[in-house]
This record gives C-alpha cells, structure tokens and sequence, in this order.
C-alpha cells in the first residue's frame, strides 16, 4: 500500500523557504504577505463568549448547538438575503478547509468521478479529489467537461486567488446546468464579506437558486470576517439530504467544533460591528498598497472582492517565481500564482493581511522610500 501521501501535491508553502530567508535579510525585516492569515486581534464579542463559555467538559456534538444553526440561519437572511434555509440544513466545521479536503470522501466518491473546480483555485480542491483518487478537472468552462458528468462542482466567488466576483447571470447559469445533471454543487464563500466594489451574492440567494437549496451546498468561514482563524469556526448549508448525509458520516468520524468555540461563533454571526471595522481596516491597507504596487509598475487584476491583490506585470513580463523573487528582495514575501493554477503562470497574490506598520513599510518600498 502506497502512503497516501504520495496522491497529493506537494506542499505549496514549502517551496517559499529561500524567498522567505531572503525577505526576513532586509534590514527593517520581512513584510509578509503570502499565506494571508489574519493579524488583528480578535473581537472583543468572540472573547467574551470564549470565556464565559470555558467550563465545557462534556462532549460538543457534531450537529453543533440549535443556537449556532439559528445563528447561521439568522446571518445569512439578515447580511446575505437567504430565504427559506431551516436549522437542519446546517452543520458546524471545525474550519472550512478540513470540510473542502474531504468532502468528496463524505460524498463516497472515488476513482472514475470527476470533481470540478475553477482554473484559478484554491489548491484544497485538489487535494479533496487526490485523496479519494477521482479525477480533477480545473476550469472555468462547463462545456469543458464534454461528455463526462461531474460529481461534485465547486466554485468560488469571491474568489481566492483572484477577488473576482461572478456576476448573478454565471451563477444562476451554474446552478441551471447543475440541476439538469444532477451534479452536486458547492459554493466556497468564505470572501462574501469582503468585497470592495460591487456586490456579490450567495449562490442561495433566491435571485440565484429559485429559492431553493437543492443540489447545493454553501461553505463559510469566520477566520477572515472576524478574525477567529485561530478558533477554527466555520459552517456548511444547503440541501438538507446531503446535510443529513454529511452528518450521518461525520458524527462517526467524531467531527466535533468545541463548545467554547461554537459559543464564539455565535456571537460574532450576531454581531456586525467589528465586521464593519475590520473591513476599513483591510480598506486603507488595500487602497494604500494598490496604489503602491501600480506606481512601481505592477498591473492589478480582479481583486473587487478578497483580501488579496491578484498582480502582475503583463503576460509577456516575468513569472510568478521571478515576481515572487523580484519582491522578496525587497523584503516582501508574497505568493507565487503558479500555486493556483497554470493560469497564474504571469501572477502574484498579494494579502491585505499585515499590520498598518508592515503595510506602510511595504508601501515606502515598493516606493522607492526605504
């Protein structure tokens, strides 16, 4: 038997190490901006419920406390219009990415399906096929499966990498074309609070979906709208069989949120005013180095949603590793576009997610200031 291991790519962030060196040698030090994890502090609502709620000895359950399914419910008709959507039709995650990587295990697939995802994408799509041994499809087109059939669709708007968000007209398409195959399709949401121009929508909108949830699946994380990536707090709604399913099978595996950390979500899904605060915080940030890397000769692409500038310099200027190296001498460490997809072959991702101090130090760089 061959370790399982062997299915997966490689690790993409372990191929950043020499960059990383090379960054951290600048002589006011590294400003990272790579893997994009939050660095502001936690809401002052997520740390009170975290407290009062410490004494938890017994064990959480799967299905995750009524009160957090009422409280996703609550969130996403008041914030994200989603009408008709019932406290079975949702389960807690301990993080979304857990859930991305074996959903397609959950679901029983395996050699001989095929999992859509987009061409630009997150690398845990991939992942989640390589692990059961289904085939992996990276598009944009849906005409580009032929004659084929996926079993499970992802697609991601706001999209990481990119920021792109897909007009309603796309997701209503996508749905469409769904429904008529029968196909399994998951929406990855995690960026629904973090657009910057423009609108977008949850595909369980009912400008989206007719209202309905069927066939469909939501995923969303709290770690970038509330800064708890720490507290790994996130959900997965829609179709209540497959809910049910997805249940069944992960009460066996004990897939358990702590309770602490349900109480947690709780709050912050009740709470939108550090919402609103932390999304100036990433604003300023994201108008200062914008304007920073387009007057040092980068081009922006996408990147109306996301906390990410998806840059580069044209498709004939130089690749994602010679962008990434270009920065790193600079001291700014970034991602490589090559690590979501060949089409990020010309691309960098550059995260909102440093300090106002590390920010301000990137933007006198990239100026020519330090």
């Amino acid at each position: 038997m061959g370790a399982v291991s062997g299915r997966l790519p490689d690790f993409p962030w372990d191929k950043l190490t020499s960059f990383a060196e090379t960054a951290r040698a600048h002589p006011d030090g590294i400003v990272d901006l790579s893997i994009g994890t939050p660095v502001d502090a936690t809401p002052e609502v997520a740390r009170r419920a975290l407290a009062d709620a410490v004494d938890a000895p017994g064990y959480p359950t799967t299905v995750g406390l009524p009160e957090v399914r009422q409280a996703v419910v609550d969130w996403l008709a008041g914030v994200h219009g989603v009408t008709g959507l019932d406290t079975d039709q949702v389960l807690p995650l301990i993080g979304s990415k857990e859930f991305i990587a074996t959903l397609p295990s959950y679901l029983g697939l395996g050699p001989g399906d095929v999992i859509g995802y987009p061409a630009l994408a997150y690398p845990t799509y991939e992942v989640g096929a390589a692990l059961v041994g289904a085939k992996a499809v990276a598009t944009d087109s849906l005409t580009a499966f032929g004659p084929e059939t996926p079993a499970l669709l992802w697609i991601n708007s706001p999209s990481n990498p990119t920021g792109r968000v897909l007009p309603p007209e796309h997701l209503r398409k996508v749905v469409d074309w769904c429904r008529e195959r029968g196909v399994l399709l998951v929406s990855d949401e995690c960026y629904l609070d973090c657009v910057w121009e423009g609108e977008a929508l949850s595909v369980l909108h009912p400008d989206i979906c007719g209202g309905s949830a069927d066939g469909i699946l939501v995923v969303h994380s709290t770690s970038k709208r509330s800064n708890l990536a720490g507290y790994r707090c996130g959900f997965v709604a829609g179709d209540r069989a497959v809910v049910a399913e997805l249940l069944a099978v992960r009460k066996n595996l004990g897939m358990m949120m702590p309770t602490p950390a349900q109480r947690a979500m709780v709050a912050v899904l009740g709470d939108e005013a550090h919402v609103k605060e932390q999304h100036e915080r990433y604003r300023a940030r994201r108008t200062k180095l914008r304007a920073a890397l387009e007057g040092a000769g980068y081009t922006i692409e996408h990147s109306e949603a996301a906390l990410y500038l998806w840059t580069t310099k044209g498709p004939d200027g130089p690749d994602s590793w010679a962008l990434v190296s270009e920065l790193a001498a600079q001291g700014i460490l970034v991602a490589p576009g090559a690590f979501y997809g060949a089409a990020g072959n010309h691309h960098v991702r550059i995260a909102l997610t440093a300090s106002d101090e590390r920010i301000d130090a990137a933007v006198a760089r990239l100026s020519g200031q330090a």
